[in-house]
Formats: C-alpha cells, structure tokens, sequence
C-alpha cells in the first residue's frame, strides 16, 4: 500500500479528514464506534504519522507559518501586516519563513515550521518551485490534515483556500489606460510564463490589445529571466530593457508587471532621452513605495496587499477552529484598483 496519510485514511473509511484527525486524538466529538474504526484501521496499515500530524495531534499552538518568497518587496510586507492584524485580534501568533525564491528552502522552511511550531500556513509560491511544478511537500501536507492557504501565487492544481488578484483584469485596465491616452505602440516587460502572475498579467496585456483591434506584436513583448530581478543583476537589467527600448523605438507606452521592471524602465528610457509622460508613458503593477517616491512618480495597479492578508488569515483560522480539513475550497478574489501618477500624466 502507498503511504499512509490522513486523507488516505478518510477515503477508505468514507469519512472526512478532520474526522481521522479527531479519531486518532481521542475527540469525544467522535462516536466510540468511529475512532476504534479509525484507529484499527491505522493499527492494521501500520500508520506512522509524520511531523505535522503528530503536532495536530499532540496540541494547538494557536501559531500560523507565513511562508513568502522575498521580505524586500513592499507588496508582501503589506500582505504579512494584514495577516498579523487579524491573527492578533483572534489571539494567534505569526511566525514568518522565507523561501528567497527556492524551492529546496520552501520545502525545508514548511518541515520546520510544521514540526509542532504551528496549525497551518499561508503562503505564496515560490518561483523555483512553480518552475520544477513539484508541489509534493503542499499535497503532503494537506493530506496529513494541516491546511494552507494559498495568496497571490497560487497553484490551481493543489486543493486548498486561495486569495487572489485579478491579475488579468488589473493588467488590462492598465493597458487600456495607455490607449485611452493615445499610446499607439503599447509594449509590455513581464516574466517568462512559469511565473503565473506575469502569465496571466501579460493574458490582461493581449485582451486590451484585441479590445482595441491592435496588432500584438510579438517583438513588444519582453519575457525577462527569473534572475535578473536579483539586486546584484540589476544593472544587467537595465542594459536588456534599454536594448529593448532601442530596438523598438516606436514603443510610446510601457506596461510592466512588477514596480522594478517599472522602473528600471523609466531609467532606461530617460537616459535614451525620452520625456517621461510627454512622450513614453509607464504603468507598472503593485503599488509599493518606490512607485509612490520615484521621479517621476509611478501610475500602478494596487493590489491591495493589506486587504488580502486580512482576507487569508481570516480563512485559515475559520478553518482552524472549526476543525475542519476538508473541501470545498474557497477562492477569495480582491479587485484591483489603479493609481494615477506622473508617469502617465
């Protein structure tokens, strides 16, 4: 038989995950009938459990594991802040984990916070793992009873609660915005297409075109490599946009899908001379602090990070303290809002 888990255990007694994860706790929400049923049954198969089930099952800690890809960027600190104000009023604590983009450290982050440290995780999916698609250590731990709540990243294909952006309604209406201000050639800096956000933002990106009826021209689109948005590439950054820029000189209007391509941007076309809005206009996506203090100031698309902390701890600990593993799932998601600058105007 394949490895035992929680869930494995509810399908082949036809019973829901909190339920073996209460039988094998001695729940007295459990008839008598149903937790010798259960726990036979883990006698028989030789049930282990593992880390994370040992820790629901020895005590709740009234602690949630954050795990987020970067601490530097402005959108998940708002996110981290939302999750805190609402875990601290409902009297939980926070610990934060940090994958820096790799999904070796996202795996070990996850193991060591689930070694009886916390009740679960909300997280957002690092890029390394999105790019292998291994998302074994997310399905494990769910069927060991422990439920994550997936924000901004999230993988469809793992079932859980879920707090997302519409990223391809944000990025539409920004590009719309650049036509409204008669860009003629609008062109877009996003990431390569294992990166789900910059997939679906550059989908908001073509949807404005086509609205339009405007040719999408594949040389306006600019697929940037994962590590250039390392602080120390930054300068290599720039020489590819600015060759971008050069090479496709009739480009008067720019959709970025993060604040440093943004602005990374803006530099570049301001040291090939061109006047920022009067003649090359820039949108960017997320609405950090940089957008708000650059010169010229960032237009950008808010995702209202803050709000969908609060949205997602909500979430867990509605599903934490009604013990309660199971599906359905919930996907929550938070409207985007554009904020007007000088980049544009």
């Amino acid at each position: 038989m394949q490895k035992l888990t929680l869930k494995k255990i509810a399908q082949e007694l036809d019973v829901s995950i909190s339920t073996v994860s209460k039988a094998l706790r001695d729940s007295p929400e459990i008839s008598d009938d149903t937790r010798q049923k259960v726990k036979a049954f883990a006698t028989l198969y030789n049930y282990r459990p593992n880390k994370i089930a040992l820790s629901l099952k020895n005590r709740k800690t009234k602690t949630i594991g954050v795990i987020i890809p970067e601490i530097v960027h402005h959108f998940f600190t708002l996110v981290v802040s939302g999750i805190e104000e609402v875990a601290n009023s409902r009297g939980y604590n926070v610990i934060i984990g940090l994958s820096n983009e790799s999904f070796s450290k996202e795996v070990t982050g996850m193991e060591t916070l689930a070694n009886g440290s916390i009740d679960g995780f909300i997280m957002s999916v690092a890029r390394e793992t999105q790019l292998k698609k291994d998302y074994h250590h997310l399905n494990e731990t769910i069927d060991q009873g422990m439920p994550i709540v997936m924000f901004d990243r999230a993988i469809d294909s793992v079932a859980c609660d879920k707090v997302i952006v519409d990223d391809v309604e944000g990025a539409r209406k920004a590009v719309a915005k650049l036509l409204s201000l008669q860009c003629k050639n609008v062109g877009i800096l996003t990431t390569e297409d294992h990166v789900n956000v910059g997939k679906l933002r550059t989908k908001g990106y073509r949807k404005a075109m086509k609205e339009a009826n405007l040719e999408i021209r594949e040389d306006h689109i600019l697929k940037l490599a994962d590590d250039l948005n390392r602080e120390e590439n930054l300068s290599q950054l720039k020489e590819v946009i600015k060759t971008y820029l050069m090479e496709n000189a009739a480009i008067d209007g720019l959709f970025a899908v993060n604040e440093i391509y943004a602005l990374t941007a803006m530099k570049a076309a301001m040291q090939l001379g061109k006047d920022i809005p009067k003649d090359f206009k820039v949108i960017g996506f997320t609405d950090g602090v940089l957008s708000k203090y650059a010169t010229p100031s960032l237009t950008t698309v808010s995702q209202h990070g803050k709000q969908l902390g609060q949205k997602a701890a909500a979430l867990l600990i509605d599903r934490l303290e009604k013990d309660n593993f199971d599906p359905p799932f919930e996907t929550v998601v938070i409207e985007t809002e554009l904020v007007e600058r000088k980049s544009t105007s």
